[in-house]
């Protein structure tokens, strides 16, 4: 596919193929001011419609528990977020302006084309994927976002497979331009029958680590003390603050380091150790929080998340944190350690706008990441279109009458 030129949109359509839904994108990225708008157009057969609608429905939910477990009608899930439009027959209020995407899409789809558009709040939660265990099955608990189209009399009314469409979007962070301070901490430790202490300093080189960066912690100790240490322990932990009904905070060790380095009495030791977090060496930790996944796509250990200033956590989801913690073991005398806490995340990639939308109704007139010509009658047929699902990977189902991966 990558061979070929023109502009990528994503479409997926019903078991019936009476609906056609098309995006120019997956991804949606949380600028912290703002999130970039969902807009897409939608292909109807207005035949097959007869007395019915069109919705189109947006959701952010927290999956907490595998679907086979509930009982008595209890779910294991919990709705943020939803929104619902009416996408045909078109309702008589003022239109929102259309991405270029969209323009160019209706254009060439006809007269049965309809653009449809939400604005994703501020205070949700980034797509989040909590690793399953060896033995689990079904769907990954965490927090998704799904785009659903279906016909019906009312929005309200029950929605069958043949006629609707289902598809999973993600909410995503970029790191942030400027960096943080260089993290950097210190304590000391006096131990009975001994009139001077051990202090140890530790600190990391940046604030900001990429996804696959090897991480370096600067560890000097001088042991002023009559005590040894005899081992130094370092490791990076992901805690998950989970904000449901109470908050829970869960934390995983993704890499460390164990040295037979000792610091003997009045003497001392300056080292540097070096970390990689990354998901290939921790594929069996369940629970553990990874990026937001689409179907038949890898992913990675999740992303820190960036909290707006004054949100309400209770519909954050699950905010995730990473640490370098630093342990001294002392022979016969404990522990001592210290957390650096640093930020690990993608960086913005080069080619992403940052238009703003000032309010729901007032979008901006390019939001997708997509490069046109500034010649917009030659560049009208150059789509190439993707299945949204990308089935054909899984075999030789085609992907109109194969049973939706994301439902």
């Amino acid at each position: 596919m990558g061979d070929r030129a023109g502009t990528r949109v994503f479409k997926k359509s019903s078991s019936n193929t009476k609906l056609t839904v098309y995006l120019g994108k997956r991804d949606f990225v949380d600028h912290l001011d703002h999130v970039d708008p969902v807009d897409g157009v939608l292909l109807v057969d207005p035949e097959y419609l007869k007395e019915r609608k069109v919705f189109v429905t947006l959701t952010c939910a927290f999956c907490y528990g595998r679907e086979d477990l509930d009982v008595l009608g209890l779910s294991f899930r919990k709705d943020l977020y939803v929104s619902s439009v009416q996408v045909f027959p078109p309702l008589q209020e003022e239109p929102r302006p259309l991405s270029h995407l969209q323009e160019r899409l209706l254009k060439k789809l006809g007269q049965h084309a309809h653009p449809f558009s939400f604005i994703i709040p501020q205070n949700l939660p980034c797509s989040v994927t909590l690793q399953p265990g060896p033995e689990d099955t079904g769907k990954a608990c965490g927090v998704d976002f799904e785009l659903r189209v279906f016909c019906a009399k009312t929005v309200n009314e029950k929605i069958h497979h043949r006629n609707s469409v289902c598809l999973a979007i993600r909410k995503v962070q970029f790191a942030p331009e400027k960096p943080g301070p260089q993290p950097m901490v210190e304590t000391s430790r006096s131990f009975l029958m001994s009139d001077r202490s051990l202090h140890l300093e530790a600190s990391l080189d940046k604030e900001l680590y990429y996804h696959g960066e090897p991480i370096s912690v600067n560890v000097h100790v001088t042991n002023n003390s009559t005590k040894t240490v005899k081992k130094i322990k370092i490791s990076v932990r992901q805690y998950a603050d989970i904000c449901l009904f109470s908050t829970a905070q869960y934390k995983c060790s993704v890499a460390q380091v164990e040295a037979d380095d000792q610091v003997s009495p009045s003497s001392t030791s300056c080292q540097v150790y070096t970390l990689t977090p990354v998901l290939g060496t921790n594929r069996e930790k369940r629970g553990l929080a990874l990026d937001g996944k689409l179907k038949h796509e890898d992913t990675n250990l999740a992303s820190s998340t960036i909290v707006k200033e004054g949100a309400n956590k209770e519909t954050m989801g699950i905010v995730v944190s990473y640490r370098v913690k630093v342990k001294l073991v002392v022979s016969l005398g404990g522990d001592v350690a210290v957390e650096l806490p640093f930020v690990l995340m993608h960086p913005k990639p080069t080619d992403q706008p940052c238009s703003k939308p000032q309010s729901e109704a007032d979008a901006p007139v390019d939001v997708n990441l997509i490069e046109f010509g500034t010649n917009s009658s030659s560049q009208g047929d150059d789509f190439v279109f993707e299945d949204f699902a990308r089935l054909r990977l899984t075999g030789t189902k085609d992907h109109l009458g194969a049973e939706d991966p994301f439902c």
